[in-house]
């Protein structure tokens, strides 16, 4: 596998990586509503567990308000039990055809504990970033070892390898930031 191959892979898999993170982040809660605390909450759907974004129209009309509108009306009630198993802690008001979450406000203490939870969330996934260049790397001394490259592709290979990881570290520590200043300052 030649030297721009292994780049290319790491760089794909690093860039995803991110992305997870960044859906995972959706999910903590700040001092808003947002849709993405509970779009990929799974509720039973004909048989099928179902994220609820696949299931129903999701808004957030007002800042402490989350209303889903289901497409099917009949599942209303396994879409209320799913929210109710989850671990948001919010107590559904069913309106007939709708769902309404009212989002309360955040204590300071609840605030530091969510700001934590993204960071170990970011932590995560900068050890994952950080496997996959370990990866590289050995991937990248196998073929010099296998005469496939020569020591300077190696060393320029590592190298590249190295910026790829700190970009992706730093828009992972730009990520938790954010997040944390939106908790705190919603």
């Amino acid at each position: 596998m030649p030297v721009k191959e292994i780049l290319s892979d790491s760089e794909s898999k690093m860039k995803k990586a991110v992305e997870v993170l960044q859906d995972d982040l959706k999910a903590v809660r700040s001092g808003m509503a947002s849709t993405g605390l509970i779009e990929n909450i799974k509720a039973d759907f004909y048989g099928t567990p179902t994220p609820l974004k696949q299931m129903a129209t999701l808004a957030a009309p007002q800042v402490d308000m989350i209303v889903i509108k289901p497409f099917d009306p009949a599942s209303v009630k396994d879409i209320e039990k799913a929210i109710k198993a989850s671990d948001l802690s919010i107590a559904p008001i069913v309106d007939g055809k709708i769902i309404r979450l009212n989002v309360p406000s955040l204590s300071g203490e609840r605030r530091k504990q969510l700001v934590q939870q993204a960071k170990q969330t970011g932590e995560q996934t900068k050890i994952v970033i950080r496997n996959i260049r370990r990866d590289a790397n050995k991937q990248l001394e196998k073929q010099q070892k296998d005469k496939l490259i020569t020591e300077d592709d190696l060393k320029n290979g590592k190298k590249q390898v190295d910026d790829i990881t700190k970009e992706y570290t730093d828009s992972i520590d730009e990520l938790i930031k954010n997040k944390s200043d939106e908790i705190i300052l919603d």
